[in-house]
């Protein structure tokens, strides 16, 4: 009989099964240090380059879950901060690296890959089916260039943390199941500034149906006319031709058996990726979350978010917002990213080739937009509690909402969460005195008067382009009168318009016309409620059927860049508990501080004993202005 020394631990009994290793040519080079890779999808990693005292900083439970683990089960395991961080092997699993190129800010990269992340292999389970595993920040990869691929405790945090706050927000994403930190170091620029630090390497262990992404069938292209750059498995129509059936069988299985085909099948495979990247875009834009860095590949095959790098949920709406500061041009901004989702999509149909019929690839790009706001307007109506009917004016009713956010500088989340409270409209009722302590609420998520001059300010000043135009009217008004009716360059003009009432203004006179402005589109909005109900409808059951739709939608509370910045800066100093505590509220987006802790904020909590602070919904302070995420 085995002793109960010899029985491995749940990590140890892990059930790997490498399919995509089986179904994929892979180089087995033992040559060290960064290369070249041709003809092949991945490649082996030959030894393993453990941390310093790897300790746990976070699990989460639901994420391990789907590997049939629990917390409880890894925290026990003595190696479990080894196993989770790639610094021991995995027993089944093979250590590799995915070969990808890419489109970054619009140019052709060539050879990309996984420069700091490490594949572990492939979990199946009857219960939760098939899981890739993979660690990021496990060190050097033939695909590290001049990298030492290393992740620091900063950046790891931020991706746990969003990544498992996406999931909970119903946003496809991949998942983090644990983060382990260490007492090696390595030295970094976080501002991008000349400025170096020495920070912990960390690790976040990843978890997807699979990381393939679009600069996955980028590494076939030919040579690019722009940067002169080919792909390192350049012409290799068969390795297309294995990757894209691997993907299709695997991941799409119900497209391969219904066409027999095989470019039928293929344009299949593509109208589904375009459909999942339009629903993936319009619920990003829902939530008011910006991707920072939104390449090629940085797309995933599955529609799901993919690498968290420069994120960030917009606090004030303002469409330009860009969430990484490294973007001087707002290549990535906020309302940029369905046209850019719907360009990355045309280059993975120059990527695939001759597979698709470029005729019938046209049209389905064709698609997207169209797809992307259906997608997009019906969850605005629901975030609305617009959800018995529905009307031609509602895009109009969104588009004016989101016009008074952005002239009255109101917080996108707190807002879409307090519209729930406008009450439903009665005969006979007074607009003002029956809104007004709800306008009142959001009045107070709008910005003053001097931190709308200061957003206006910044953006003017960052806008390089508007002051070359603006000089033109001084120098040449002939060509300033050709350039200044472009679309793009109204919308600037207007923005240096509000700027300069702003400064013919004060705070009293700002704050009647926010609250005039509110007043008005309450009353449309109101309005639109009451026809939600016929005389034949049960109103209390509409009215409690549109509450519970919008509390269910609108989410309390999101990663905040200041909410990720108080748990990065307690850790850096040896605390964990905030990450947990973060967690925990991110976990339940949706939940009143009452359902998470009970009514005194004191419910119980892992790992922590701290004072807690429920108040991750509010505004945030002044000092989040000047958190730099590059």
């Amino acid at each position: 009989m085995e002793s109960a020394e010899c029985v491995p631990s749940a990590l140890g009994r892990l059930p790997f099964n490498n399919t995509v290793l089986k179904k994929l040519p892979i180089d087995d080079s033992d040559q060290p240090g960064s290369r070249v890779v041709p003809e092949a999808c991945f490649s082996r990693i030959r030894a393993l380059q453990p941390l310093v005292r790897p300790v746990f900083v976070a699990l989460s439970q639901s994420a391990l879950s789907l590997l049939g683990l629990s917390a409880q089960e890894v925290l026990s395991d003595p190696l479990g901060p080894e196993y989770m961080s790639g610094s021991r092997l995995l027993p089944g699993s093979e250590p590799a690296a995915h070969c990808y190129s890419g489109h970054q800010f619009g140019l052709f990269a060539g050879q990309l890959g996984d420069g700091a992340v490490m594949y572990l292999g492939e979990v199946e389970s009857c219960a939760h089916g098939r899981w890739e595993v993979q660690v990021k920040g496990a060190g050097v990869t033939p695909y590290s260039r001049d990298g030492d691929g290393r992740k620091v405790l900063r950046s790891s945090i931020r991706e746990f943390l969003c990544s498992e706050a996406m999931a909970a927000l119903g946003i496809p994403s991949t998942r983090a199941a644990s983060l382990v930190t260490s007492d090696l170091y390595v030295s970094r620029d976080p501002l991008n500034n000349g400025q170096r630090i020495l920070e912990r390497c960390s690790v976040v262990l990843r978890v997807a149906p699979t990381f393939i992404r679009f600069g996955s069938f980028e590494i076939f292209l030919g040579r690019d006319e722009f940067s002169g750059l080919q792909g390192p498995s350049a012409g290799r129509d068969d390795i297309r031709a294995q990757l894209l059936d691997y993907i299709g069988g695997t991941f799409y299985p119900q497209i391969q058996q219904a066409h027999s085909i095989r470019k039928d099948r293929n344009l299949a495979f593509f109208r589904a990726v375009m459909t999942q990247t339009a629903r993936l875009v319009a619920q990003w834009q829902c939530v008011g979350f910006c991707h920072g860095v939104l390449n090629t590949d940085n797309m995933s095959i599955l529609g799901l978010t993919l690498d968290y790098g420069p994120f960030g949920f917009m606090e004030r709406f303002d469409p330009d917002f860009v969430s990484n500061a490294s973007d001087k041009k707002r290549r990535y901004s906020y309302q940029a990213q369905p046209s850019v989702c719907r360009w990355n999509l045309a280059r993975l149909a120059e990527a695939l080739g001759s597979e698709l019929d470029p005729a019938e690839a046209g049209a389905v790009l064709d698609e997207f937009m169209p797809t992307y706001k259906a997608f997009y307007l019906s969850i605005m109506r629901k975030k609305l509690g617009l959800v018995r009917i529905e009307e031609v004016e509602d895009r109009e009713l969104v588009s004016d909402l989101l016009r008074v956010m952005h002239n009255t500088g109101a917080d996108f989340t707190n807002t879409f969460r307090l519209l729930g409270r406008v009450p439903w409209p009665e005969e006979g009722d007074s607009e003002r005195a029956t809104v007004g302590s709800v306008v009142d609420l959001i009045l107070e998520q709008c910005a003053s008067i001097e931190e709308l001059k200061q957003f206006g300010s910044q953006s003017y000043q960052d806008n390089l382009e508007l002051a070359m135009i603006l000089s033109l009217a001084q120098t040449n008004p002939l060509m300033y009168g050709m350039v200044a009716d472009s679309p793009g360059m109204t919308e600037q003009l207007e923005l240096l318009g509000r700027l300069k009432e702003l400064v013919e203004t004060n705070q009293d006179d700002l704050k009647r016309k926010q609250r005039d402005d509110w007043i008005h589109w309450i009353g449309r909005y109101r309005m639109r409620l009451g026809r939600e109900c016929d005389s034949t409808s049960d109103l209390p059951v509409i009215i409690k059927e549109r509450l519970k739709v919008m509390n269910g939608i609108n989410p309390r509370v999101v990663l905040r860049n200041y909410i990720a910045q108080n748990a990065i800066q307690a850790a850096e100093k040896g605390d964990f508990s905030e990450i947990v505590r973060v967690l925990k509220v991110l976990k339940k987006p949706y939940s009143d501080p009452e359902t998470l802790f009970g009514p005194d904020g004191c419910g119980e909590m892992e790992h922590s004993g701290a004072e807690l602070d429920v108040a991750y919904d509010r505004k945030p302070p002044a000092w989040a202005q000047t958190v730099c995420v590059t």
